[in-house]
């Protein structure tokens, strides 16, 4: 491919609104081009890259034995209501009416519809086990999207689903596609990390993501240093076996906070720290109202309260209910005097004399203590881990690391193949639903984790598997009639040796020549001039280690 021939609007500064570094320089090196907040176009460098990483996936799928379909973009909106997810995407989804009033979801994954047609295709056994992927692009109604294509409203993916008569047979493709996602990520030249998780939306009973160390990732993963590691989502922490202070105060008083209902504003307006406060949380825990506790400057997770109370459904209350549970609206819950269950956290036994909610419009509690002033239903770890945190084996301290999830494997179960319909007769002529297991790649993301861990100040260095050509030819004078025949020449001559070269034909200067490749980040590039080329030599340029070598021109073909 010739330069002038093709679109590659390199930038010399740095864009605005590019935070991340993959960001800044997909634009600098004219790879992508936004069209609307989270929508970008692909130009020829970044699709050449996105192209051979879908093939890198493609060979890795097909030699763990999955079979490529290509499924629907536009989804009915009743499968995703039959699976009960309709409620569960909330605003993130995207949906639309046809003319004729019929509601539709622009999928944002394929699990309803793969089960569907799953379904309708098996009877027996001896129709198992199935493992079907496909590459296509994605949609969600991302509420903040940012970092270049790292968080978008369309993207690509990677996802693979397979159907077993018994969980062995899960099992089995688990570790197979466990096995194909460990190649692909090594073939595309990543340093990555496999981390416990949690299933979140897609439900199951267990699932592994992916991750690559990022600033700009969405995720976090903590670790200690004896070798314990999984995402902040399902980390576990030790026991810090608190003790409860002795209240400096002899009961709860009550002070008005007119219209100040978040910790924030009571943290602000009256110089009191967050973690000497109790932050109570109401919930439906399987219809039932709960109050789940934590310290001011803690998040509640959902999943431990979950696993803790062995609940089938829990979220949180909405206004009505907060009010019938506690007799105040959002924001002025606490325990004192609360008649539904309370759940604490550790921390709460290491506090006294704490601010809290009152269960009155514009009105809290300080000086209340946990046993003196209420006794909560049980104690555990319902809070994600921080810094610091006690890992849980008691051998060292958790850290966090900001990272970004380019694959998740999970094991569904029968989530799906129960609610949508995807039965078999087993051996005994028994009628059972299969089990199933979905696996994903953000084909996207692992452009972005690419520039993200292969960069220099000049620009990209792309891992040979993924560069968007395998050479760039630079003449550093495109005026000099043998220089660009020598150039002509050997483009012609690698190309039709199967090797993928750019020719950078402009007749430009060659300062601005050498900058434009180092940011495009081709592996090699090949510098043909006069000097070097009245001795029969041409120079070669490794771009991630910046060395050079003369060689001769005739040798060149078989040199690289």
């Amino acid at each position: 491919m010739r330069w002038s021939k093709t679109l590659i609007p390199s930038l010399r500064n740095v864009p605005k609104d590019a935070e991340a570094i993959s960001h800044q320089l997909a634009l600098r090196a004219g790879l992508i081009r936004q069209l609307s907040s989270g929508v970008y176009s692909y130009l020829p460098l970044g699709f050449r890259v996105l192209l051979k990483i879908i093939q890198i996936i493609r060979e890795e799928m097909n030699r763990a034995g999955a079979c490529e379909v290509l499924l629907p973009a536009l989804h009915p909106a009743e499968i995703w209501k039959k699976s009960g997810r309709y409620e569960t995407l909330g605003e993130d989804k995207i949906a639309l009416k046809n003319r004729a009033g019929h509601e539709f979801v622009l999928g944002p994954t394929h699990e309803e519809v793969i089960t569907d047609l799953v379904g309708t295709n098996i009877k027996s056994f001896r129709d198992l086990p199935l493992n079907l992927y496909q590459i296509q692009t994605k949609f969600r109604d991302e509420a903040r999207p940012r970092f270049g294509v790292i968080r978008t409203k369309e993207f690509i993916m990677k996802d693979a689903y397979s159907f077993d008569a018994d969980e062995k047979g899960l099992d089995v493709n688990y570790q197979k596609m466990s096995e194909a996602y460990h190649r692909i990520f090594t073939r595309c030249g990543l340093k990555f990390q496999v981390v416990n998780a949690d299933t979140g939306m897609m439900g199951g009973k267990m699932s592994q993501e992916f991750m690559v160390i990022c600033p700009y990732g969405e995720d976090r993963v903590a670790s200690s240093e004896h070798g314990y590691l999984a995402s902040q989502d399902i980390a576990m922490r030790g026991n810090p076996s608190l003790t409860t202070p002795a209240p400096k105060s002899g009961k709860p008083e009550m002070f008005d906070t007119p219209n100040l209902r978040t910790i924030d504003e009571i943290s602000h307006r009256y110089k009191i720290q967050p973690s000497h406060m109790i932050k109570t949380l109401i919930y439906m825990a399987d219809g039932k109202p709960i109050a789940a506790l934590v310290t001011g400057d803690s998040e509640v997770n959902e999943g431990k309260l979950r696993k803790l109370l062995s609940l089938k459904e829990l979220r949180q209350a909405d206004g009505h209910e907060i009010l019938e549970a506690t007799g105040a609206p959002v924001g002025f819950a606490g325990p004192v005097g609360l008649k539904i269950p309370v759940y604490a956290d550790w921390d709460i036994l290491g506090i006294a004399d704490a601010v809290t909610g009152a269960n009155q419009k514009d009105k809290h509690l300080k000086n209340v203590t946990i046993g003196r002033d209420f006794k909560p239903t049980a104690t555990g770890d319902i809070r994600f881990v921080k810094d610091g945190d006690s890992a849980p084996d008691g051998k060292g301290k958790l850290v966090l690391t900001t990272s970004m999830e380019i694959g998740h494997i999970f094991k569904l179960g029968t989530r799906y193949t129960e609610s949508i319909g995807a039965f078999f007769l087993d051996e005994k002529g028994e009628r059972k639903p299969a089990i199933m297991g979905c696996y994903g790649i953000g084909v996207n993301r692992i452009l972005a984790a690419a520039i993200e861990q292969h960069h220099d100040i000049k620009g990209i260095q792309w891992p040979e598997a993924i560069a968007p050509f395998h050479c760039e030819i630079i003449t550093i004078n495109q005026t000099d009639e043998k220089v660009v025949k020598v150039a002509s020449d050997l483009y012609h001559e690698l190309t039709a040796a199967g090797r993928e070269v750019l020719f950078d034909d402009r007749d430009e200067r060659a300062g601005v020549k050498f900058n434009d490749a180092d940011l495009v980040g081709i592996p090699k590039q090949i510098i043909i001039g006069e000097r070097n080329l009245a001795q029969g030599k041409v120079e070669i340029k490794n771009r991630r280690t910046g060395e050079t070598q003369l060689v001769d021109i005739a040798s060149l073909k078989s040199h690289l």
